[in-house]
């Protein structure tokens, strides 16, 4: 009996210790400030850009938002850059005096793909610059590009040819492209307003100095061999300018990888033709030309060499 009632007592004590053991106050902590993340453009590296496989580079400068507008400068016009060419069987009259022109439609914006190579006037085009390509406006030339659904503005500077294709007015730099806010869908209409050397020698002494980034040093293009021969090919275009010419035949091979073509260049008559060939016969470049209309939105024409 006295050992029923001795662990009884020793129960009850123990519980009685249990119920004044102190609750564990657990404080709740307050939501962390959020953490500002700076991105850069919808396009992820390796992908975007309006061609396949086109897109930004790997390393995309962390302070792109900050890279300045194009400096409107007086500059003398290239010397053969702006004479006429025929491109994709379009005859094309560049303009050697800047302002005056104001066009509306799609622009585009160009890559890694041809980052590195040579642009119309030979010059290296560098996609995170802030550069453009037209069809017709002087070379160099600076122009004022908006955005027309969002209203953001930036000048650039017209160092290129083209686009050639789908019904493009202008071909930017990635750069160019992130700050106008285009570089997700590939392309925007925007309104294009060529600079006058007016209005340029009226700004030159208040404009900020231009902060030039330095180009990575690019491998070494390789030499394109002006192929010669008796052979038949389907002509693109036809330059004054060298340079012109080579930037043109980059955009082409780009655009028509797939073909299973080489596409080279041919001198002849003063002009840098760009070929597309070999073919076996006349036939067989006829009906390649057919299958290119409605890509390319004109029938190359057969040339014997």
């Amino acid at each position: 009996m006295d050992r029923q009632i001795a662990i009884l007592a020793l129960a009850t004590l123990m519980l009685a210790a249990c119920g004044s053991s102190p609750q564990r106050k657990v404080e709740a902590r307050g939501t962390p400030a959020p953490v500002e993340a700076r991105t850069v453009g919808a396009a992820t590296p390796g992908a975007g850009g309006y061609l396949a496989g086109d897109g930004p580079g790997a390393d995309v400068p962390a302070n792109i938002d900050e890279t300045p507008d194009a400096v409107p400068k007086s500059e003398s016009l290239h010397r053969y850059a702006n004479r006429p060419y025929v491109a994709l069987g379009k005859t094309y009259t560049p303009m050697t005096i800047a302002g005056n022109f104001r066009e509306r439609g799609i622009a585009s914006w160009y890559g890694k793909k041809f980052h590195g190579q040579r642009t119309s006037c030979g010059e290296v085009y560098d996609m995170y610059g802030m550069t453009a390509a037209h069809p017709t406006l002087p070379i160099p030339s600076y122009a004022r590009v908006t955005h027309v659904v969002s209203g953001k503005t930036v000048v650039v500077r017209i160092n290129d040819r083209g686009p050639f294709l789908h019904e493009r007015v202008m071909d930017l730099s990635y750069t160019a492209a992130h700050k106008l806010g285009i570089i997700g869908n590939g392309s925007a209409e925007v309104e294009i307003e060529s600079i006058a050397s007016s209005a340029i020698v009226g700004n030159v002494a208040k404009a900020a100095p231009v902060q030039i980034r330095p180009l990575e040093p690019a491998k070494p293009a390789a030499v394109t061999p002006v192929v010669a021969g008796g052979n038949v090919y389907l002509q693109l275009g036809a330059f004054k300018s060298r340079d012109a010419a080579e930037s043109f035949m980059a955009k082409m091979r780009a655009e028509l990888g797939d073909v299973g073509r080489e596409i080279g260049l041919f001198v002849k008559g003063g002009f840098t033709r760009i070929h597309l060939g070999p073919y076996a016969d006349q036939n067989e470049a006829r009906s390649s030309a057919e299958q290119l209309q409605t890509r390319l939105g004109f029938k190359p024409m057969v040339n014997l060499r």
